[in-house]
């Protein structure tokens, strides 16, 4: 028992050896590739960004795979762009490319056999083409437009041959990309919420007034009434709370199950407001996201529920910690 319990001990220390050794290689990969970016990353950019048409990604093998993700990415942060397949775009998908678009074309040694139809293609109709090679004398490196040049550092595989370092620099490198392009398009929470509808990204990056209680739903008194008309409202409104409001309609504080419970006693209905209110209350914007919402409620110390939506100081409508668990936010 004792030989097999040290026999599993010395796997798995090999285990994490070798995992620490790959992890090792791709980070320095990255760091070569973060130290030599130049000029050219803006001269893509500019192209990408100035295009009238669509990115087009195109890779083979692992490249493609990559290539496939890279446009993903740029899709869902505001650029329009797809895969193709280089094999099919020979086979007729090369009439998806436009002469309005850019080309982004991914090859490690740049020498893929499978890319010269896109590159003659891009030739032709004088398609812009940005290469991700680590070889800027490759076949793909003199016929595009500019080069990104990857770092030649080999591959954290053992053989140095499975393609692993290559592919996380191509990776980060269109990540960078398409970060870069958020940037210059000015790409918000808002635009991303409109490509995220669903799931959990869609459900965080709701605003407070998609959800928000409005109208006669809201529970507000005058900073006149007594405490019997403010129970009346809370009870009717069924949210825990009232808002306390002055002659110009200002939200100026609010009543909660709290308060009533500090303040109880047989005098407390013939009290003003006023007196019981909690004054400048938590606040927030309807353009606010649900999550912003969530956090204020968890984070003020007071363990509140409730949320006043306000506009110019005015209350427009309140949001229930219930209403951000609909949203799915909390």
């Amino acid at each position: 028992m004792s030989g097999s319990l040290a026999s599993n001990n010395s796997l798995q220390y090999e285990d994490l050896k070798h995992a620490v050794e790959t992890i090792d290689r791709e980070i320095e990969t990255l760091e070569i590739l973060k130290h030599n970016l130049d000029g050219n990353l803006s001269k893509a950019l500019d192209l990408l960004q100035a295009t009238k048409g669509r990115v087009i990604v195109t890779g083979m093998g692992k490249s493609g795979h990559i290539g496939r993700k890279i446009a993903a990415t740029f899709a869902s942060t505001g650029t329009v762009a797809f895969f193709v397949h280089p094999a099919e775009a020979s086979h007729g998908d090369l009439g998806m490319i436009s002469d309005d678009d850019v080309i982004i074309a991914i090859s490690y040694s740049g020498e893929s056999k499978e890319l010269s139809d896109i590159l003659m293609y891009a030739k032709r109709h004088n398609i812009p083409l940005i290469a991700i090679t680590k070889n800027p004398q490759s076949a793909l490196g003199k016929n595009s437009s500019l080069v990104l040049q990857l770092p030649d550092n080999g591959e954290a595989c053992p053989l140095g041959l499975a393609p692993t370092s290559s592919t996380t620099a191509t990776l980060v490198l269109g990540d960078v990309l398409a970060v870069d392009m958020m940037e210059r398009r000015g790409f918000s929470a808002t635009d991303f919420r409109q490509r995220h509808p669903g799931g959990k990204l869609g459900s965080i990056l709701c605003k407070v007034s998609d959800f928000m209680h409005t109208g006669s739903e809201i529970p507000l008194v005058k900073d006149t009434a007594l405490m019997q008309e403010a129970l009346l409202v809370m009870t009717e409104k069924m949210l825990g709370c009232v808002g306390i409001v002055d002659k110009y309609d200002n939200l100026i504080g609010i009543i909660t199950d709290g308060d009533l419970r500090r303040s109880m006693s047989p005098s407390l209905i013939t009290k003003k407001v006023s007196e019981v209110m909690t004054a400048n209350p938590a606040v927030i914007s309807p353009d606010a996201l649900v999550v912003d919402a969530v956090n204020m409620m968890n984070n003020t110390g007071r363990g509140i529920t409730n949320l006043f939506v306000i506009q110019n100081r005015k209350p427009i409508g309140i949001i229930h910690i219930h209403d951000c668990l609909r949203a799915g936010a909390a």
